[in-house]
């Protein structure tokens, strides 16, 4: 059944003002469905424990010294842009012994991140389990932090535009720099 002619006679028949009324109950039923997160903070609620505390881009902005960056991303993420001097952990094959090796000292600050902030929970959590006394989670991720028009890098250390977005899905929440998905 071919709905186009159907539609465009009910449409002759409706006046401008239904029509607007219409339009605009449509918009709303697919704002407030389940088609996409509204908010960055529904999306990590959703996902996210919460067992580890937040910093946001703007807190780290006003910091006169930085944490040490962790970046939760798999390895052709990171080759595409992370934090400057970022150590990347990996998320599929994170090992705590190889973090153990290059950080010491349980109360150095660590900030860890991946894309917005869920996969980094998860290894935040491990790191807390294993001892690490202050260790948060990036809120909105990279993206975030190149939402705020702060610098990523690539592999050659190099300041770059790209973000590696994970997959075209999550692209929706990087609003500045090129995006990059395989």
């Amino acid at each position: 059944m071919d709905v186009l002619p159907e539609l465009v006679v009910v449409a002759r028949a409706l006046s401008l003002k239904s029509m607007k009324i219409i339009f605009l109950y449509i918009s709303i039923c697919f704002t407030f469905s389940g088609f996409s997160q509204s908010s960055l903070k529904a999306l990590l609620k959703e996902y996210n424990k919460e067992t580890i505390p937040y910093i946001y881009v703007k807190q780290l902005k006003k910091q006169t010294s930085l944490p040490v960056f962790l970046d939760a991303r798999e390895p052709f993420e990171y080759k595409v842009s992370h934090l400057k001097n970022a150590i990347h952990v990996g998320y599929d094959n994170f090992k705590i012994d190889h973090i153990q090796n290059k950080i010491t000292n349980k109360n150095t600050k660590i900030v860890v991140y991946c894309s917005l902030g869920i996969r980094s929970e998860v290894i935040a959590d491990k790191l807390k389990k294993a001892g690490y006394n202050h260790v948060e989670n990036l809120y909105g991720g990279i993206f975030e932090w190149k939402n705020n028009n702060l610098p990523v890098y690539n592999a050659h250390e190099k300041e770059t535009d790209s973000v590696h977005t994970f997959s075209k899905a999550w692209s929706k929440w990087i609003k500045k720099g090129i995006k990059i998905y395989e």
